[in-house]
């Protein structure tokens, strides 16, 4: 079923890709806007759980993107204090039986160029570089975007995929801005091979210490590793990549384990951000304009799903346009009402593993004791409610 006009989606990230492909196989013409010149996704590594690889397999992607990732076999959860391994779960061919698809990681920017040749090989989308939206109106018939260029524009709907900066968000619905949340994360990537010995290249690992954590993992098919760090403190410049001098990270870890503390002295350079949260919930949708992916709903990234949020609702989106074509308005409303309870949850659970991953004194000591007694299984099945998600009927690949 086509639109008399194209969806209209502003940006180009991971999210507005995944709804303009998703649109396309329902017959739906789209029109993404980036403001940025060209691509330029920024970042390090990136975990999608099942739950997201089963949608890059809808959207025809995951063939392109499989041989770029690596899917680690294991979940190391160490003491970062003590350097002790707390517990181990198993992954690969593990939780690919447990949910029919793999755990991947792989670098963000390997993600962002699959979606991004994909939408630009696919002749119902059309991707517009160097076009920044600054304002939106929702009609009875249609929307009119206005550029910064002082150009118009008008198509069928709106989804602002426009991250945590959302403008359409912070114009059109009133919200207040974002706020630091008392940690920064800083990301760096170094050649497998300088992996200090002792960690396993194939396995992903997180460190649990006062105040902060680590982790790192297996990209690009396992050739490279991704390190994350998240530290509680001042925040930093606000936006994605920030240079910052690798002694300011390696002096924070100078009383670390020692494989903890060689893994933070190998990269020369790291990147970093604030992690930033909204004050209040926000509305989604109005009229024929809607809101997706960290522009609605932004997430602590302490389970690894932001990315993976906005390719859920990429498809339950377009399932909802193509099932009230004539509807627009109340298909954006019921897409907004279906997602906001599973957004809302992963966003309380990241809050929650944030603050189980830096405690402190007793409260960490009873952590680790549970961890270290309690089974792998068990914890591996308290997230099959993350994992196990799957787009409601009528949401799979309709080529």
């Amino acid at each position: 079923m086509s639109s008399p006009a194209p969806i209209l989606i502003s940006g180009a990230g991971i999210g507005g890709l995944a709804a303009a492909l998703a649109l396309a196989q329902r017959g739906f013409a789209a029109h993404v806007l980036e403001k940025r010149a060209g691509p330029a996704e920024e970042g390090a590594g990136i975990q999608i759980g099942p739950n997201g690889v089963h949608i890059l397999r809808q959207l025809g992607v995951a063939g392109a993107l499989a041989p770029l990732t690596a899917s680690p076999d294991s979940l190391y959860i160490m003491d970062g204090v003590a350097g002790r391994e707390l517990t181990r779960l198993p992954l690969g061919t593990t939780i690919e039986t447990r949910h029919g698809a793999p755990y991947w990681t792989a670098h963000r920017a390997d993600v962002h160029s699959t979606l991004l040749a994909a939408a630009q090989n696919e002749p119902l989308i059309s991707v517009s570089f160097g076009s920044d939206v600054i304002a939106a109106q929702s009609h009875e018939d249609r929307v009119r975007l206005h550029l910064s260029d002082g150009s118009e524009l008008d198509g069928a709907a709106l989804i602002a995929a426009e991250g945590l900066w959302s403008t359409t968000r912070g114009s059109l619905f009133k919200s207040a801005p974002p706020v630091h949340s008392g940690s920064c994360a800083y990301r760096a990537v170094i050649p497998a091979d300088r992996l200090p010995g002792g960690l396993s290249a194939g396995s992903t690992h997180i460190w649990l210490a006062p105040s902060a954590h680590g982790g790192h993992y297996p990209v690009r098919a396992g050739q490279e590793i991704a390190i994350v760090v998240i530290l509680e403190g001042r925040a930093i410049v606000a936006g994605w990549g920030t240079d910052i001098a690798a002694a300011q990270i390696q002096d924070r870890f100078a009383n670390a384990p020692s494989p903890l503390r060689e893994l933070i002295s190998r990269p020369a350079s790291w990147r970093g951000w604030p992690l930033m949260k909204l004050p209040t919930p926000t509305a989604w949708n109005e009229g024929r304009i809607a809101l997706l992916g960290d522009a609605a709903h932004p997430v602590l990234p302490f389970l690894a799903q932001g990315a993976v949020m906005a390719l859920e609702d990429s498809v339950v989106l377009a399932d909802r346009l193509a099932h009230s074509p004539q509807a627009i308005a109340g298909a954006l409303a019921q897409y907004a009402r279906e997602r906001v309870p599973r957004t809302s949850r992963v966003a309380r659970a990241s809050r929650h593993n944030g603050r189980i991953y830096h405690l402190a004194g007793p409260f960490a000591a009873a952590r680790n004791a549970v961890l270290r007694t309690g089974s792998p299984q068990r914890l591996l099945a308290s997230f099959d409610w993350l994992y196990g998600w799957r787009a409601p009927a009528g949401d799979q690949d309709l080529r």
